[in-house]
């Protein structure tokens, strides 16, 4: 039966002897006051498991967590904070609505989160709690995620052959959206024309022409990314108990589902139709994802539908938390509120990226040249991460899980580790609260000119985008580390590297940067926040 069906009149066939025509209305009173009681029960143990617990909180605990709880809500990132300043080396706990929440501080502790097993710490499962996968994308994608082992092998390793096509869609879209006519400057709400922009280049590469033109099929990829992200917070905000029963009615994944297979599922028969009769290897396959999907999927996972949840929910067309910190719509307008904030950036990234293409081309191993738009980038990212906590996980082991510190954690606990707050470290970080968008260039450029030998196994060497480590946490660390932080590296440079190149771009209000969106653990980018193109004169 359909979620958003009429769910009256109700059988209940395990019953017998309940009449099969009861009505819903029948049953409300029941309904009410046993989810009343349950929800007592779930408060009623949460506050027991403050008691019991011997790590230090962040607020209080009793009646007056659940105060804390709602706070979290709009104050994250302070709470966070706090915590962070009190145990830098340590872990505390924070109050969510129905359960709490251990946060880890410290390079030390960090590294063990990232190195632990999924059998004793749950990514998976820390995932599944942020976003409700299975309510939002479904269960296929949560209980069997294969399709992301095509990010870590397919996808990376073709970059440098699909670049031209990439950039070519690079070039098209932005003349297609922006539209943009002699020297006049236009405003645009940056995050709805990046999200057109992004799902054009990114769906080149998946689907390939006509498809990522196909203006159907990129609006159902952005409202479904849109879709995910909303309805999971909404979920998230009910006991565990209701979820299964409020996700159906809440979450919008089956008509985004069947909008999709409306417009893949003769694309999909095809493929499906020509590899049974010709094989993997037919002349003329695309290398695409839906080619690599191909390569993996077997029995069921070898029908329209599955593969269609496949392309639905991977980088960037969704908003997993393993992915949410680097999808290339979430960046775009962070960078660009950066980037008109601190103008003085612009021109020396100009002259970088105008000099690298005349020495090199458009190509994928250029981008590597374009140091000064790295470092822009990596710093956009320490100063405007994806929330105050990264490396969410769930203790599945049934022990609880010990720290090398002896902190324990119990089973079923969430933790997380303390991002936010690294980043705006004055010890890890000169100046740490400070935007400097060519920090980690000059660093490389200092130590090269103090070394006759360049050995590049150094730290100073590994502060790019795409570095991961205990100090810089936008892709997390460890076994986790995001997977999709190449593709989306690659993406955003050579984005980056077209706007400098070919517009000139202000703030809406001079020097003033659209606040950011706060909602517990997420930190969106200003949703209506604007910015001005024009040509470059």
């Amino acid at each position: 039966m359909d979620g958003h069906s009429n769910p009256t009149p109700i059988l209940i066939s395990s019953t017998p002897w309940l009449m099969d025509d009861l009505k819903l209305d029948d049953l409300q009173p029941v309904i009410k006051y046993g989810a009343l009681a349950v929800l007592g029960l779930t408060l009623f143990r949460k506050a027991l498991d403050a008691r019991k617990d011997d790590i230090p909180i962040i607020g209080s605990f009793g009646l007056s967590s659940y105060w804390d709880a709602f706070k979290f809500i709009h104050a994250a990132p302070d709470l966070i904070q706090q915590g962070y300043e009190r145990y830098p080396e340590g872990i505390f706990r924070i109050a969510r609505l129905y359960r709490w929440e251990y946060i880890v501080c410290g390079p030390k502790l960090t590294k063990e989160v990232g190195n632990t097993p999924e059998n004793i710490l749950s990514f998976y499962q820390g995932v599944e709690e942020t976003t409700q996968t299975k309510l939002t994308m479904g269960r296929e994608i949560a209980e069997n995620p294969y399709h992301q082992l095509t990010v870590r092998t397919n996808l990376t390793r073709n970059l440098h052959t699909l670049f031209p096509e990439v950039r070519d869609e690079i070039v098209c879209s932005f003349d297609d959206v922006l539209q943009l006519q002699g020297s006049d400057w236009k405003l645009f709400e940056i995050f709805p024309t990046m999200m057109d922009i992004v799902a054009r280049v990114s769906n080149r590469l998946f689907v390939g022409l006509p498809l990522c033109r196909d203006k159907a099929y990129l609006e159902n990829n952005v409202q479904h990314t849109v879709d995910v992200i909303s309805s999971g917070m909404i979920i998230s905000l009910f006991p565990e108990f209701l979820r299964p029963i409020a996700g159906p009615w809440i979450s919008k994944k089956d008509k985004s589902n069947a909008r999709a297979l409306k417009i893949l599922g003769p694309i999909l028969e095809e493929r499906l139709e020509k590899e049974r009769e010709l094989g993997t290897d037919w002349p003329g396959r695309p290398n695409d994802l839906i080619s690599w999907l191909l390569e993996i999927a077997e029995g069921e996972q070898r029908t329209p539908l599955d593969l269609v949840l496949r392309i639905l929910a991977l980088l960037p067309n969704e908003a997993s938390t393993w992915l949410r910190s680097i999808l290339p719509q979430w960046l775009c307008p962070m960078h660009f509120f950066d980037l008109t904030i601190h103008p003085e950036h612009f021109l020396p990234m100009r002259e970088e990226a105008e000099r690298v293409v005349k020495e090199e081309g458009w190509t994928k191993a250029a981008l590597n040249n374009m140091v000064k738009i790295d470092s822009f980038l990596r710093e956009s990212q320490r100063i405007n991460p994806g929330g105050p906590v990264i490396m969410q996980r769930r203790v599945v082991a049934k022990d609880g899980f010990r720290f090398s510190d002896g902190t324990l954690l119990p089973y079923g606990a969430f933790l997380s580790v303390a991002s936010r707050p690294v980043h705006y470290d004055t010890l890890k970080y000169e100046n740490a609260a400070s935007f400097d968008g060519f920090r980690f260039e000059r660093e490389r450029v200092q130590y090269m000119a103090q070394h006759d030998t360049i050995d590049d196994t150094q730290d100073i060497f590994k502060r790019h985008m795409i570095s991961v480590g205990v100090d810089h946490l936008p892709f997390g660390t460890g076994k986790h580390a995001c997977p999709g932080r190449f593709f989306a590296a690659t993406e955003l440079k050579a984005m980056l590297a077209h706007i400098v190149i070919n517009y000139d771009i202000k703030a809406e209000v001079e020097g003033v940067r659209p606040p950011d969106m706060v909602f517990g653990t997420i930190i969106s980018p200003n949703p209506t926040g604007k910015v001005y193109f024009r040509k470059r004169q």
